[in-house]
């Protein structure tokens, strides 16, 4: 479970998060969303340990993030970043285990661990020896949640991950990635400014606006009790929310 108490951040005269009280429940995924600079980012920024709250905090777990505990709760948070940020330099099987050979795992165990990885995200053999600019964007994306996955972490955080891909692959992206949260079972929170995306991925969706949460619950609540209009323009103004809520109640 991620659990944030009164969290706020400012950026100079900027008020990112305005004491932003959220819970994020265990095996489930939620999704944050809001128009850029909403604050979404930075949210899950303060989730991993990158930034820290001026004022209220992070727990993971009913344990407070801290900075001396950063290091050591990083290993147990999967993180992928947006377009992925996989090294150019080194090829696919060793930006997956990254990690891994740092703290030393066998090459027994992480190429176990690899394979058993590459038939989850659905890529074929051959992409192990390959560098990232050799493969289209929706498998560097699969690549960067293998990498994600590695150390087999019960917290997902994902901050974009499909925002520079085109819509077809990007759906299909969105399909694979739905089941696949449900077949890990892991506590996953996800940002994007599509509400379409998020009600695909998602079980709770939380809506930003100016650093503070205005609504949150299911898609359905949004669309049929948006709770001001700024919930409603920004449901409205987005396509793709109500067929992605038909098909989710069919």
């Amino acid at each position: 479970m991620l659990e944030f108490d009164h969290v706020s951040k400012r950026f100079g005269s900027i008020l990112a998060l305005d004491s932003v009280t959220l819970r994020c429940e265990a095996k489930r995924t939620t999704a944050l969303l809001g128009p850029s600079g909403c604050g979404k980012s930075t949210l899950l920024r303060c989730a991993v340990g990158l930034l820290w709250p001026d004022a209220g905090s992070v727990r993971i777990d009913s344990q407070r993030l801290s900075e001396s505990r950063a290091i050591e709760v990083r290993k147990h948070i999967g993180y992928v970043i947006q377009e992925g940020g996989l090294f150019p330099h080194i090829d696919v099987f060793s930006n997956v285990a990254l990690m891994a050979r740092y703290l030393r795992w066998d090459r027994a165990r992480i190429t176990s661990r690899f394979e058993q990885l590459r038939e989850l995200v659905k890529l074929p053999e051959s992409v192990a020896t390959r560098y990232p600019n050799e493969l289209s964007g929706g498998q560097r994306q699969r690549v960067s949640l293998m990498r994600a996955l590695m150390l087999d972490p019960q917290l997902l955080l994902l901050d974009e991950p499909l925002g520079a891909l085109d819509p077809m692959i990007r759906r299909n992206l969105q399909k694979d990635l739905a089941e696949l949260f449900k077949e890990l079972g892991k506590t996953v929170v996800i940002v994007t400014h599509d509400i379409a995306e998020a009600g695909t991925l998602a079980d709770a969706l939380v809506l930003l606006q100016a650093g503070r949460i205005v609504q949150q619950g299911t898609l359905a609540e949004l669309i049929d009790r948006p709770a001001s209009n700024f919930v409603k323009d920004f449901v409205e103004t987005q396509r793709g929310a109500r067929e992605v809520l038909a098909e989710r109640r069919a």
